[in-house]
């Protein structure tokens, strides 16, 4: 499995790099994304680094292109992506880059400027054109209430009159306001404008009315002028006379038809410039966020007079590639002085990387969730793989349901390059990166629901059933009406048909060629027979699980050299619980093979067995309560291993390690001159010798650990004893843990059935025509159903106790995920968004 199996192999690496080709150097790894750089500044403030200016410059950049993409979505403008690339600017385009984008800014500033005072003057000749016309109205009224004559108001009653436009959610309050301010020697009167008008500031539509209102004395004028700008009123003036108001008007709409060209032209304006801009603007944001992530990472390296120092985590089959590409930055900057790439020999523990592929990538992100695997360790993605959808599907067996999951997947699978950008939702981005984890899940609950022959909880007659009816001989609850369901027993002589398909007691029966026989969907002992079948299938599913995870405890002892463990945890876990548990799926396969059905009411119950076990009692072959003959004296036997076991894995790793912390003591003076440290808990070097690169450093030397921890015997022994008991009860407690496949496989079983008999059958019970008409609309809502509850909350309980079967039952067994993530310093994740460019 390569690098699945176990990370990749990383080492700690310096480089060298000039002043003039570190900047295409860096441009050249980036592209690569293979190193992770450390930073040699921490006591350094962000803004006191070298090259805080030039990401300022790329922070103003970013500024412009993000007040640039507000005008796109602004006029509802798509930005142009066509999939490319390109490369980081060299530093002198960035110069080239940062006025072109101060000149677009500034042109779109001054067209938004423009555009505003337009469309701000034509909203006031709007607004102009329906004061007047309202106007009339109003003073019509005023005549019928004889308030003013022909001529003029101020002729009669001397009363002045200020007209306007306010908001209509305004207009409210300004009535009320002005008859309390003014005391109720007001007459106001408002009439609402039909289409709402575009604020030209934030482009939001907003409703308005029109209003006059009367008074007497410039007294009052001024408060009502006070109180309408305080709500927001827009005060216009309006002629007394009607002729004056009509020539207002014409010259008004004359005015109007020119600002609409204007305003006609300036967005033409506006556009050309948008799509001018949008064939660019993509990628002017990947060059900045490009330029930004280079100038970020130099600021992690230290400077002196003649280069800049970095160090950087790389894995070390890609070292060439590393070389490579400095050499390409060295190149492109045309420099004539090397840069020197060398490695460095270190004690810190590595990050861990796994490589990963579109399938694999999924189940390794759900394994990293828990935890980040140590360096080298086991990775248990490549097994998750498999056991994941195939434990799910254990509990979400069904070929119906299955069938529709692993149709989605599939879909979202084929046509992955179109949905990969369909949505930004939570929801979506989740559904579509487990596909493949829906389409393994899928696959595997076909497999399961064709084991369990169920299909939308119904059974399909694949193979013809293997049950012989008439041979039953159920006359009592065949002449019952009462009685919908037979109970089936298998002990009875000639229910099984014989190999010819017909009646033969004697015999050899042909079973049913695979899966359960359709004839139990129709048994009231249903339910009985399958719990005891898929609660032994829990149990060992479960057991094979956990050895399997025990096993590759074996793989990481002798990786890292901890021989030790072998002996003292890994033999003892092993023999510990193939002794109890291990037995216990010996009994189940040997019980299902022993003993016929004929048999099966007198077999011994599996659960008194286990308790008779470590009991010690002795019964007899005769009242059939044994297995097979001896099977007292072995388990006698396997009780014995496992309590030797407990004090094994308490006490001898112990002991051993302080023997050898007496013997080191002892010959230090010996070990120190022969390099030997026998001690259990050396730190161990993970990093491989490999080859310098360059000419500085060729003879490296590894570093040397002054402090060492004091031995404490009392704190190995307790942390012994915690994972000794931990170990001996998670055994019982994970075994038991898992039966939760039994029970929702159960659940799932029977609320499918209960869907089917509440929903789809009572459809399929109405006859003719009705029927037909009645089962189109009871489908669509069975389906609904089946998709909202069965796959929906089922599917997501069913998926949560997977994964918690992976995280705490099999993962404890062998899988610390105490590590750190390798997070290379690469433009493709930076420009997905996957890893922040600071």
């Amino acid at each position: 499995m390569g690098s699945l199996f176990r990370s990749e192999k990383m080492c700690l690496a310096q480089l060298y790099l000039q002043s003039e080709t570190a900047y295409s150097c860096i441009s050249e790894l980036g592209e690569l994304g293979l190193v992770q750089f450390r930073d040699l500044n921490p006591d350094v403030n962000a803004f006191q680094r070298r090259f805080v200016n030039e990401v300022r410059r790329c922070d103003e950049m970013e500024r412009k292109i993000r007040f640039l993409e507000r005008e796109f979505l602004k006029d509802n403008i798509p930005i142009v992506d066509d999939g490319e690339n390109p490369p980081a600017p060299l530093p002198k385009e960035m110069t080239e880059l940062e006025d072109e984008l101060e000149k677009l800014e500034n042109e779109m500033k001054e067209v938004n400027t423009n555009q505003e005072a337009i469309k701000r003057s034509y909203l006031e000749l709007i607004e102009m054109k329906h004061v007047l016309r309202q106007a009339s109205y109003f003073f019509e009224e005023v005549d019928r209430r004889q308030i003013r004559d022909e001529e003029g108001l101020n002729q009669t009653l001397n009363l002045g009159f200020i007209t306007g436009v306010i908001p209509r959610s305004k207009v409210y309050g300004f009535e009320r306001i002005l008859w309390r301010a003014c005391r109720g020697n007001v007459f106001m009167r408002y009439t609402d404008i039909p289409e709402p008008f575009e604020d030209p500031y934030t482009g939001e539509e907003v409703d308005k009315c029109v209003f006059i209102v009367f008074f007497q004395g410039d007294r009052l004028k001024g408060r009502v002028k006070k109180i309408g700008e305080s709500l927001r009123a827009v005060i216009y003036p309006c002629p007394e006379r009607a002729s004056e108001r009509l020539s207002t008007c014409e010259g008004i709409s004359r005015r109007i038809a020119d600002m609409k060209h204007v305003l006609k032209e300036t967005d033409d304006h506006r556009a050309q410039v948008l799509e001018r801009v949008a064939q660019h603007l993509r990628i002017w944001n990947i060059k900045v966020r490009k330029i930004k992530a280079i100038y970020h990472t130099l600021n992690l390296f230290t400077i002196n007079q003649k280069c800049l120092i970095a160090e950087c985590w790389c894995p070390t089959s890609n070292l060439d590639d590393i070389q490579a590409a400095l050499r390409k930055g060295e190149e492109l900057s045309g420099s004539a002085v090397p840069s020197i790439l060398q490695v460095v020999y270190t004690k810190d523990e590595p990050p861990t990387y796994n490589k990963t592929s579109k399938i694999s990538s999924a189940f390794q992100g759900m394994v990293d969730a828990y935890g980040i695997a140590d360096y080298r360790e086991v990775n248990p993605a490549p097994f998750t793989i498999i056991t994941f959808p195939f434990l799910f599907a254990v509990m979400f067996g069904d070929m119906g349901h299955g069938l529709i999951m692993f149709l989605f997947a599939l879909w979202m699978v084929i046509y992955e390059k179109r949905l990969e950008k369909f949505s930004n939702s939570e929801f979506w981005v989740m559904l579509y990166g487990g596909r493949y984890i829906m389409f393994f899940m899928g696959l595997f609950s076909i497999y399961t629901g064709l084991l369990y022959n169920e299909c939308f909880s119904r059974s399909l007659n694949l193979f013809g059933s293997s049950w012989n009816v008439s041979a039953m001989n159920y006359t009592d609850e065949l002449t019952n009406p009462n009685v919908k369901f037979l109970t089936l027993d298998p002990a009875r002589p000639g229910v099984m048909r014989g190999s010819h398909g017909e009646d033969y007691p004697n015999v050899t029966s042909t079973p049913y060629y695979y899966g359960i026989d359709p004839v139990w969907q129709f048994a009231n002992n249903k339910i009985t027979f399958l719990n005891s079948y898929k609660m032994k299938g829990s149990v060992i599913i479960g057991i094979t699980h956990m050895v399997f995870g025990i096993v590759l405890s074996l793989f990481n002892y002798v990786h890292f050299k901890k021989y030790l463990n072998i002996g003292t945890i890994f033999v003892p876990q092993m023999l510990f619980i193939l002794s109890i548990f291990g037995y216990l799926v010996f009994m189940i396969i040997y019980k299902w093979i022993a003993w016929t059905a004929a048999e099966s009411k007198e077999a011994p119950s599996l659960l008194i067995g286990l308790i008779n076990m470590f009991m010690f009692t002795t019964p007899t072959r005769a009242a059939h309560t044994l297995l097979y003959d001896g099977q007292q004296t072995v388990q006698i036997i396997l009780v014995g291993v496992a309590a030797i076991c407990v004090p094994w894995m308490l006490l001898v790793k112990p002991c051993v390690i302080y023997q050898r912390h007496k013997r080191r003591i002892v010959r230090a003076p010996s070990s120190i001159e022969d390099g030997i440290d026998e001690s259990e808990n050396a730190p161990i070097i993970v990093n491989e010798l490999q080859p310098s690169y360059g000419a500085v450093g060729e003879s490296t030397t590894f570093p040397q650990d002054d402090d060492e921890e004091p031995f404490d015997m009392m704190e190995i022994m307790i942390h012994q004893m915690i994972e000794t008991i931990e170990y001996c009860l998670s055994c019982i407690s994970h075994t038991a843990s898992y039966l939760r496949l039994w029970a929702l496989s159960l659940a799932h079983s029977e609320l499918s059935e209960v869907l089917w008999t509440m929903v789809m059958h009572m459809g399929l019970s109405w006859p003719g025509i009705i029927g037909a008409f009645l089962n189109f609309f009871i489908f669509w809502g069975f389906a609904t159903l089946t998709v909202g509850i069965l796959l929906g909350m089922e599917g997501l309980s069913a998926f949560l106790h997977a994964l918690r079967l992976h995280w705490v039952e099999f993962q404890d067994k062998f899988y610390s995920g105490e590590g750190y993530q390798f997070e290379p310093f690469s433009f493709q994740l930076i420009v997905e968004g996957k890893l922040e460019d600071e």
